[in-house]
């Protein structure tokens, strides 16, 4: 990752970056940067302590939008420089639907930054008992990426309601995709229970309109 100091981007709203200058970014950057804006935005309303780093070079195996946390911040990582697979995420999807995709997948990594500031990274709701056994570690990440899925959805739900059966799709596909049930990003006890948009709640509140059925799912999940 750029270890220079923070500069300003204006995306919609002021965010702070990691990067040798904002003239370094690409178009595709740019791009990236620009359909996550109304979520990042979102994410200055709540104060929630979010830094975006774009990263110079991606990495083997890194993922074009990912989120990291170091000294009590969360860190949006963007790898899409130098990355072969970055888009493949967005392969078949019409050019006029990719950048909703982009901000779907901005507001899933969200979700993972408000269990972060909230002192909740891999805890249960109250009431709840972890379980003991072998895949305990899967089954906590299981946890953490069901949550950020249902808040992507809630997002969607809140923000695009016309386009909810649409990112679901999308969503399910991709979980559709993970080889072994029950592996840490197997999350589909979690989406058969949001098959129904409303569900989730119209309180433009993705964190709270996910908190019932992120329960029920986990206590489903097995």
């Amino acid at each position: 990752m750029l270890q220079s100091s923070h500069l300003a981007f204006f995306i919609g709203c002021t965010l702070f970056f990691t990067a040798a200058s904002a003239a370094d970014l690409t178009a595709q950057e740019v791009r990236w940067l620009k359909a996550a804006g109304p979520v990042l935005a979102y994410s200055q309303t709540l104060k929630l302590p979010l830094d975006i780093t774009v990263q110079p070079q991606a990495r083997p195996n890194d993922v074009a939008l990912a989120m990291g946390f170091a000294n009590g911040r969360c860190k949006l990582v963007l790898s899409v420089r130098g990355n072969a697979d970055a888009e493949q995420v967005l392969a078949g999807v019409p050019a006029a639907r990719q950048d909703l995709l982009i901000e779907t997948m901005a507001a899933h990594e969200l979700g993972h930054c408000w269990r972060y500031a909230q002192h909740a990274w891999h805890a249960l709701p109250a009431g709840f008992v972890a379980p003991t056994g072998q895949g305990d570690a899967d089954r906590a990440t299981r946890r953490e990426e069901a949550y950020a899925d249902l808040v992507a959805l809630a997002w969607t739900q809140w923000r695009h309601p016309g386009q909810y059966a649409h990112i679901y799709r999308w969503i399910r596909t991709l979980r559709d995709s993970v080889p072994l049930s029950g592996n840490s990003h197997d999350t589909r006890t979690w989406l058969r229970l949001a098959v129904d948009p409303q569900r989730l709640g119209l309180a433009g509140a993705p964190f709270a309109d996910v908190s019932q059925l992120w329960r029920d799912g986990i206590v489903q999940d097995k």
